[in-house]
């Protein structure tokens, strides 16, 4: 089986996570600088099979547009473009990073650990991911 990866896209940094081959755990991966996205992933598929890309899609709670909202779309339209074997289905990305700040807390993690915005950014798109696995589930 292929993996099935999540992107929580933003303007600076991408956080992302992957499954097990077997689809089973979701495990943060690393967090790129967000214009460095395509390239880091065209060498990681080279890697890697991967069957389906999971990318936060940014709403309010009204489930209106954010300001992120239009930037995410594009990114969608480029991977896409360059993957287009390869599935990409926006998931709600509501409070993951707040859950993501939590679970940094929850572990025991200091201050200024919690102050990496990167760990966090990795730790929402596992978060995602893992939401994502329990509801196919």
């Amino acid at each position: 089986m292929a993996r099935i990866m999540a992107i929580d896209y933003g303007l600076k940094r991408t956080g992302l996570a992957v499954t097990d081959p077997l689809q089973i755990i979701a495990t943060g991966l690393t967090t790129i600088e967000s214009p460095r996205i395509i390239n880091f992933l065209r060498d990681y598929f080279s890697k890697e099979p991967v069957e389906l890309i999971i990318i936060g899609d940014p709403r309010n709670w009204d489930d209106s547009d954010t300001h992120a909202t239009p930037l995410v779309r594009e990114v969608i339209k480029r991977l896409e473009k360059k993957f287009p074997s390869i599935p990409v289905i926006p998931v709600d990305e509501r409070y993951t990073s707040k859950m993501a700040s939590q679970a940094m807390i929850d572990m025991g993690m200091k201050k200024m650990q919690r102050r990496n915005k990167a760990l966090v950014d990795e730790i929402a798109a596992t978060i995602m991911l893992q939401e994502y696995l329990q509801k196919k589930a």
